[in-house]
């Protein structure tokens, strides 16, 4: 079968090889891939790939084989899935834990947008507890993280101020009901925060925080800069008293509840995936060099043939 596999190369950071089709664990199915959607956390580990690195974590397609275990969802179940690696190819195998069943109505590729961002927006909501009435702050918002997390946000009753680096980035989030700024410094007018959920780092995490009321939280779950960030203890001290300083990270299988809640949103019209492109899988190394540079907004889906 065919599967991509990183080069090294920043122009072109993977490549179609030829490999053995996977052979599933009892707990895991195989699954016939139709689509799957690269995220921008995995282009940077392509630029210095470490030996056996086999990419690709959200994935949508077919059962072909059911676990060996009895466990999940049987041969000709469409299903969604999030994976450690290996789902950009023909086959993949998924622990069935991590897998939810697509209704008719949903096809394969805003199936495939949903496990890696929804879960995040899913689980980082849940970190920053009600929302209802709160003011919120999300910097970094025009990723797919950031177009789920204000739509469930907003639906939960924040208000919710989006940071996105140009007007056009930002578009769909007014749409979505966010108070959109293009920079921190116009964000400050709309403040104080009483959440903020802060995702680029560097320069960013000090500003941000210096805008949330006293008492209030910051959620720290992303460094898209790839800059470090420095906190001074004596501009602490002239801040907000108070603020409590949380880290966060989506990932802890499993996963299969939570891509359930995310299908039966989509489901439900309560949730829409933004996807900025779709493309057939033979323009996956471009797609994932405009990714990286930021130059797709929300979520890019790669298509294998075959899909619904």
């Amino acid at each position: 079968m065919r599967r991509l596999i990183p080069t090294g190369e920043a122009a072109r950071p993977v490549a179609f090889a030829e490999s053995p089709q996977p052979v599933p664990e009892p707990g895991e199915a195989l699954v016939k891939v139709e689509a799957f959607a690269p995220n921008r956390g995995e282009t940077f580990l392509l630029e210095q790939p470490r030996p056996g690195l086999l990419p690709g974590k959200d994935i949508a397609g077919l059962v072909v084989q059911a676990a060996a275990d009895g466990s999940g969802p049987g041969i000709g179940t469409r299903v969604v899935g999030h994976s450690a690696q290996a789902g950009w190819a023909e086959y993949a195998t998924v622990p069935t834990h991590s897998l939810a069943t697509l209704p008719d109505t949903i096809d394969s590729v805003r199936a495939a947008a949903l496990p890696l961002a929804g879960t995040t927006a899913l689980r980082l909501l849940r970190t920053a507890g009600s929302v209802a009435g709160r003011r919120v702050l999300l910097t970094g918002a025009s990723g797919g993280v950031g177009h789920y997390l204000t739509e469930l946000a907003v639906g939960a009753g924040a208000v919710l101020t989006a940071v996105t680096a140009t007007p056009a980035r930002g578009e769909r989030l007014a749409e979505l009901g966010a108070a959109v700024v293009h920079d921190l410094a116009a964000a400050q007018a709309q403040g104080p925060f009483d959440i903020v959920l802060e995702s680029t780092g560097g320069p960013n995490l000090p500003l941000a925080l210096s805008m949330v009321r006293p008492g209030g939280l910051l959620v720290w779950f992303g460094q898209a800069s790839r800059r470090p960030a420095t906190l001074d203890f004596f501009d602490l001290l002239d801040g907000p008293e108070g603020v409590t300083i949380q880290h966060f990270h989506y990932a802890g299988a499993p996963y299969g509840s939570d891509l359930e809640v995310l299908v039966s949103l989509v489901e439900q019209g309560r949730l829409h995936p933004e996807i900025g492109r779709i493309s057939d899988w033979s323009e996956t190394a471009g797609t994932l060099v405009d990714l990286r540079e930021r130059r797709i907004r929300g979520k890019a889906v790669l298509v294998t043939g075959g899909q619904r």
